[in-house]
């Protein structure tokens, strides 16, 4: 796919949506700063482009207002204070829905691509003059 019609289609999914699930999961794997949220999104392959700092944090206020996660004040010895964040119970079965939701967006998407891939094989075959049958 062209860059240009990839780009377009990114676009269209509403990434404050998505991030949520990343972020629930990262904080599922163990609890974390919002700059250690930010680098660890970052490697993950689910997104093209790096994380953008204020929706990250954007996110981590509503889901902190949500009960979806809890945080707090680190004050280290050196530098300042840090938020560390973490998942509550009620962001453990956000994530469960997030999986479910994401794993039949899945299915969908598998079965478009089945019946893409049978509906060009059977184009192809019909024009280079092989009967389907």
């Amino acid at each position: 796919m062209n860059e240009e019609i990839s780009s377009k289609f990114e676009s269209t999914i509403p990434i404050d949506r998505a991030i949520q699930a990343e972020l629930l999961l990262l904080l599922k794997q163990k609890p974390s700063h919002g700059y250690e949220l930010i680098q660890r999104l970052n490697e993950v392959e689910f997104r093209s482009g790096e994380a953008d700092t204020a929706t990250v944090y954007r996110n981590l206020r509503r889901m902190d207002k949500d009960g979806l996660i809890a945080s707090h004040w680190e004050v280290g010895e050196s530098g300042p204070g840090r938020r560390l964040y973490k998942l509550t119970l009620q962001g453990e079965e956000s994530l469960k829905i997030w999986a479910q939701y994401i794993a039949q967006q899945k299915m969908k998407l598998e079965k478009f691509l089945r019946a893409y891939y049978q509906l060009e094989e059977s184009l192809t075959e019909t024009k280079d003059g092989v009967e389907l049958r």
